[in-house]
C-alpha cells in the first residue's frame, strides 16, 4: 500500500481559494444573466442577502457536483449552465407572455410527451445563435470532464460521503418546499408582491421568486369556512330565490341546443389606442345587438387557456383555489362539479372538440372528471382539415361543429376549442398578402407591427367564422343558443407598450369579451360584464335551467365580484371591506362546491334543500378522437 501523501499548505489554500473564488463569480455572474436590479452585482455590499439567496440552489448543486465529480470547473460550469438554461425560457416566456417563470410552469415538462412539443417548440428562438451557444457549452463541459485534474483524491474517509449527503438533503428540502425555508425566502426577508411575479422576481431574482412562489402556493391554501358560506347564501335568499324561479324565454320551446365557442386569444380591438373606430370584427358587433355581450374578466394574460377554460366549465373561480395554477394538471377529484354535469341531468349528450392533441393539457382525463361524454381531438377531423398558420383553422372547427350537431335525439351541448390564433405570431398565415393589407398605427418596430397584423389577421377569421357558425345555427330546425368568448388577450406586449390601451390602464387589466346569441330569435341587446366563472350560470339562465343554486349565486353576486378577476400580476383592487368579506365567503363556497359539501347548505322555494347537480349521474367515457 503506498503511504498517503500529506497536502501542503499551498495545496491546502488552492483546494479552498479556488471554490471560493468560483463561489463569488458564481454569485456576480447569476446577478448578470438576472438583469433584476435588486440582484445585481451592484448590490453586494448594501443587501449581499438577495444575491446569495439567488444564486443559493445553483451554488448547492455546484458543490455537489464537486463532491461527486471532484473536478471545480466542470461542477461550477454545470451548475451555472443549469441555471442559465431556466433564465434563457423565463425570456422566452417575457417575450411572449409578458410574465416570468412561475412554479407551475414547470408542470408543462410532463406536456412534451402528450403533444405538447409541437405547441411548446414554436416559441423557441429562430436565430441559431443560442443553439451555437450551448453547443459550445457541451463541448465545454465534455473537455472539462476529460481534462481538468480532481481537486482532492477519491478517499476522503468519509468526508466526501457527509457532504454530498449535507448538500444533497439541503438542496432537496430547499426545492422540496420545506416549510422552514419560508423564513428564509419570504417578504419580509427579501422582497415579495404575491400578486406580482415580475416585481418579485425584479426586486428578489428569479431564481428567489421561484422559491418564494413555491413556498407561498405549497404552505398557504384557503380553507372553507362552511359558517361564513351559509352567511352569504342567507343573505342571498331572497335574490337567490328569484333567480332560480325566473319564467322560460319565450323564445324556448324545448330544451335548446347550446353551442359554446371558446376562440383562441380574441379580444376587441376597439379597447386598444389606434383602433378606437375599427371594424375589424363585424360579426362580433352585429349579433351584440341580437343578444347579450358584454366585457369578459379572465385569470389569465397571453396563455394559460385552461384557466379560463375551467372557470368556465366550472363556474368557479381559480382566485379561490391558491393550488390551481394550472388546473387540468393539478386537479385529483374524479368529479368535478359545473355546467357540464348541470347539462347532463337534464338529459343533454355532452361533446368536447378541439383541432388539437387530446393529451395537450391533460385535456382527455380532466374533460372525463368535468363529464364530458365524449372529445373529439385532431385525429378525428377530416383528412386534410384546413389548416392556417401553424394550427387548425377557425373553418375546420366551424365544419366539425356543424357535423356534430345531429337534428334528432337528445339535446346537445358542444364546447369547441379554437386554435388558429394561438401564438407566436411571427410565423407566416396562409395569405400573406392579406395580412399584410391591414393597417397598424404609426411608432412600432418592425417586429411589433408584423406580429400584431398576424394576430390580427387570424383574429378577424375567428369573427368571419362567428359569423358563418350563427348563419349555419340559424338555419337549423332545432333551437341553437351560441356563446362566444375569447379565452385571454394574446402576448402582444411590444404592441400593447408602444400603444397602450383606450382606458389608460395596463394590459394585465384589460377585460375581453362575450356574446350570448340565439341565433334564430334576436333579443333585445343587453350589456354586462361578467368573470368568465359567471357564464356557465349566464348560459343556464337563458337555456331554461335554472334549478342549479350555485350556477343562480354566481348571478346574484356578479355585479359586485366580476371586475375581480384579474390575470396573474395584476394589482389588487379590492378596498371596501363589505366587498372582501363577500368575496371571502364565496371563497368559502367556492371550495364548499369543489367537494361536493355545498348542497345541503342551499335552500330552494319550498323550503327544503338542493341536491348539488350531476353528481349522481355515472360517468360516460371520453375517447378522445371519437367521431360519430
Amino acid at each position: 500500500m503506498q503511504p498517503q501523501t500529506v497536502p501542503s499548505h499551498r495545496t491546502r489554500l488552492i483546494r479552498v481559494g479556488i471554490p471560493v473564488a468560483l463561489t463569488l463569480v458564481f454569485l456576480l455572474m447569476t446577478g448578470v444573466i438576472d438583469g433584476g436590479e435588486g440582484v445585481s452585482p451592484g448590490q453586494l455590499f448594501s443587501q449581499p442577502l438577495y444575491l446569495l439567496a439567488n444564486a443559493l440552489p445553483g451554488l448547492l448543486l455546484a458543490g455537489l457536483l464537486l463532491v461527486l465529480t471532484r473536478r471545480v470547473w466542470l461542477s461550477f460550469g454545470l451548475a451555472f449552465l443549469s441555471q442559465g438554461l431556466i433564465y434563457g425560457i423565463n425570456a422566452l416566456k417575457v417575450r411572449q407572455l409578458s410574465t416570468p417563470l412561475m412554479p407551475a410552469d414547470f408542470r408543462m415538462v410532463g406536456q412534451l410527451r402528450k403533444g405538447g412539443w409541437h405547441l411548446l417548440a414554436s416559441y423557441l428562438p429562430a436565430s441559431p445563435l443560442p443553439y451555437l451557444i450551448m453547443a459550445a457549452a457541451v463541448v465545454a463541459v465534455v473537455i472539462a470532464w476529460r481534462k481538468e485534474p480532481t481537486l482532492f483524491p477519491r478517499r476522503t474517509h468519509g468526508k466526501r460521503l457527509l457532504a454530498g449527503t449535507a448538500l444533497a438533503l439541503t438542496l432537496g428540502s430547499l426545492l422540496g418546499g420545506m416549510p422552514a425555508w419560508a423564513r428564509v425566502y419570504d417578504g419580509e426577508t427579501l422582497w415579495m408582491e404575491p400578486w406580482s411575479a415580475t416585481s418579485t422576481a425584479q426586486h428578489s431574482g428569479l431564481v428567489s421568486s421561484l422559491l418564494m412562489f413555491h413556498l407561498h402556493y405549497s404552505q398557504q391554501r384557503r380553507k372553507a369556512d362552511p359558517a361564513a358560506a351559509l352567511q352569504l347564501i342567507g343573505d342571498s335568499g331572497q335574490a337567490l330565490r328569484e333567480r332560480m324561479q325566473l319564467p322560460p324565454d319565450e323564445n324556448n320551446t324545448g330544451a335548446p341546443d347550446i353551442v359554446v365557442v371558446q376562440s383562441e386569444s380574441f379580444f376587441d380591438p376597439r379597447i386598444l389606442k389606434g383602433y378606437e373606430d375599427s371594424d375589424l370584427t363585424p360579426n362580433l358587433r352585429r349579433l351584440a345587438t341580437q343578444g347579450a355581450s358584454g366585457a369578459l374578466h379572465v385569470p389569465t394574460f397571453g396563455g394559460g387557456t385552461i384557466r379560463t377554460e375551467f372557470e368556465v366549465l366550472t363556474g368557479l373561480s381559480l382566485r379561490y383555489f391558491d393550488d390551481l395554477q394550472f388546473p387540468y394538471l393539478q386537479m385529483n377529484s374524479k368529479v368535478v362539479p359545473g355546467l357540464v354535469r348541470t347539462l347532463r341531468t337534464h338529459g343533454y349528450e355532452t361533446v368536447a372538440i378541439h383541432g388539437n392533441n387530446a393529451a395537450f393539457w391533460n385535456r382527455n382525463t380532466a374533460f372525463k372528471a368535468i363529464g364530458f361524454d365524449r372529445f373529439v381531438s385532431e385525429p378525428a377531423f377530416p383528412h386534410g382539415a384546413a389548416m392556417d398558420g401553424q394550427f387548425m383553422a377557425d373553418s375546420a372547427m366551424t365544419d366539425e361543429i356543424m357535423s356534430q350537431l345531429k337534428d334528432a335525439g337528445p339535446p346537445q351541448f358542444l364546447f369547441a376549442i379554437s386554435i388558429e390564433a394561438h401564438g407566436p405570431y411571427d410565423v407566416a398565415p396562409a395569405d400573406a398578402a392579406a395580412r399584410d393589407a391591414i393597417p397598424v398605427p404609426a411608432g412600432l418596430s418592425d417586429s411589433d407591427a408584423l406580429e400584431l397584423k398576424n394576430y390580427l389577421y387570424h383574429m378577424q377569421h375567428a369573427d368571419q367564422e362567428l359569423g358563418r357558425l350563427a348563419e349555419l345555427l340559424a338555419q337549423r330546425d332545432r333551437p341553437t343558443l351560441l356563446l362566444f368568448y375569447g379565452d385571454h388577450l394574446p402576448a402582444l406586449g411590444g404592441a400593447y407598450e408602444t400603444l397602450g390601451f383606450v382606458d389608460g390602464k395596463d394590459m394585465l387589466s384589460q377585460s375581453g369579451t362575450w356574446l350570448l346569441v340565439d341565433p334564430r330569435n334576436g333579443a333585445r341587446a343587453t350589456q354586462e360584464s361578467l368573470a368568465s366563472w359567471m357564464l356557465p350560470g349566464r348560459l343556464l339562465e337563458r337555456a331554461g335551467i335554472h334549478d342549479d343554486a350555485y350556477f343562480a349565486l354566481t348571478q346574484v353576486l356578479a355585479p359586485q365580484l366580476a371586475a375581480l378577476t384579474r390575470a396573474p400580476g395584476a394589482e389588487p383592487n379590492i378596498e371596501d371591506a363589505n366587498e372582501k368579506r363577500t368575496d371571502d365567503a364565496m371563497a368559502s363556497v367556492a371550495l364548499l362546491r369543489m367537494k361536493g359539501k355545498l348542497d345541503r347548505l342551499f335552500p330552494v322555494a319550498d323550503g327544503g334543500t338542493r341536491g348539488l347537480a350531476g353528481e349522481t349521474r355515472p360517468d360516460a367515457s371520453v375517447n378522445a378522437g371519437a367521431r360519430q
